[in-house]
């Protein structure tokens, strides 16, 4: 990797847990960046926001670990296998698709509203999905979940040559009980299969959050603690 230039932003509450301090390295725009750098940046703990990639750098919390997941490895639960067939029962479908002329904010609105009113993301705008959806230097794929022919689920989905990285999942609230955000992960495990992905980049887990507790549930996980790839389960 050649020599980088990084930044470190002010100290602002943490939106994972307000009582802490947040800070962030992120690199340092107008530096050429690619799939393959931004490969070995998650593997040092890295993640994407729009065109940016940073990390957490908090002065006194190291709550954030980055989870990821190897197909060969990963073993479903009882619990996530029901959900797999539940969502089969009722005909649900699925596709991991490039970037299309699909409208997805209205659902993004929805999910935003409904789900995280209380949140950073709180009120939604148009902008907040473009960030994500839209990055000069990355291929950006979308899963699509489907029921009743409908779209329902929609996961941004960031993609190396050896990975895919779960940016961020919005869906219908009234299809909560299919559990979408597991099912996502469910199928992009069976993606990172069939297109020889070895990773699955779940994002930062911090297990005093309770909505990001879903992530521990992935089985066994691999999390950055403390500058090292620590094997659970």
């Amino acid at each position: 990797m050649h020599e980088l230039q990084f930044g470190l932003t002010a100290p602002a509450q943490c939106s994972y847990l307000p009582e802490q301090q947040e800070q962030l390295v992120f690199l340092l725009p107008h530096q050429p960046l690619s799939a393959a750098l931004y490969q070995q940046l998650m593997q040092l703990n890295f993640r994407r926001s729009g065109e940016q990639v940073y990390t957490p750098h908090c002065p006194s919390c190291k709550a954030c670990h980055s989870v990821r997941l190897n197909y060969n490895e990963f073993v479903p639960s009882r619990s996530q296998k029901r959900i797999l067939n539940k969502a089969q029962r009722h005909n649900w479908q699925h596709q991991l698709v490039k970037l299309t002329n699909t409208d997805y904010y209205p659902l993004f609105a929805n999910y935003i509203t409904h789900k995280h009113a209380d949140g950073s993301m709180f009120p939604p705008t148009p902008e907040q999905l473009s960030s994500m959806l839209n990055c000069s230097w990355l291929n950006v794929r979308v899963l699509e979940q489907y029921y009743n022919q409908q779209l329902v689920s929609v996961t941004v989905v960031d993609e190396t040559s050896d990975a895919y990285s779960a940016v961020y999942t919005f869906f219908a609230p009234e299809i909560s009980a299919f559990s979408p955000g597991v099912l996502a992960v469910l199928y992009l495990l069976q993606y990172a299969k069939q297109n020889q992905k070895q990773w699955l980049y779940l994002g930062y887990q911090v297990d005093a959050c309770q909505k990001m507790a879903y992530k521990a549930a992935f089985m066994p996980q691999q999390r950055f603690i403390q500058g090292q790839w620590h094997s659970f389960g």
